[in-house]
């Protein structure tokens, strides 16, 4: 299938989840959630969303947990906002990059200053 359309509809489903998580959940376990990315498989039976959540490890795997359930329900509501023949399966994937992205952010400013101060 086309990657122009792929991308498309893989950003269409990003921006009607993150409305959804934002304004018509109401599963207590769901805490701070942004969706940071959807891969849209080629034949459009699945798109792997990847979330961003913020809090501890408990909260994370509580608010994966409460996504994991919430999907058939995320799935009828994309459904009926975005014309297409077949809703995707959504698998909800946390994503690490943020944090990987702060490790290395803290280990650079950690060899900058040990050049600072003449360690090597």
């Amino acid at each position: 299938m086309n990657k122009l359309r792929l991308n498309r509809v893989g950003e269409e489903i990003k921006k009607e989840l993150s409305i959804l998580l934002q304004r018509e959940m109401k599963d207590p376990r769901i805490g701070f959630v942004t969706v940071t990315g959807v891969e849209v498989t080629s034949d459009l039976q699945q798109a792997k969303v990847y979330v961003s959540i913020f809090g501890s490890a408990e909260e994370q795997e509580a608010s994966l947990e409460g996504l994991k359930k919430a999907k058939g329900y995320l799935r009828t509501e994309i459904g009926r906002r975005i014309k297409l023949r077949h809703t995707p399966d959504l698998v909800f994937k946390l994503d690490q990059s943020i944090d990987y992205g702060n490790k290395i952010d803290a280990l650079l400013r950690e060899i900058s200053t040990d050049e600072g101060n003449g360690k090597t």
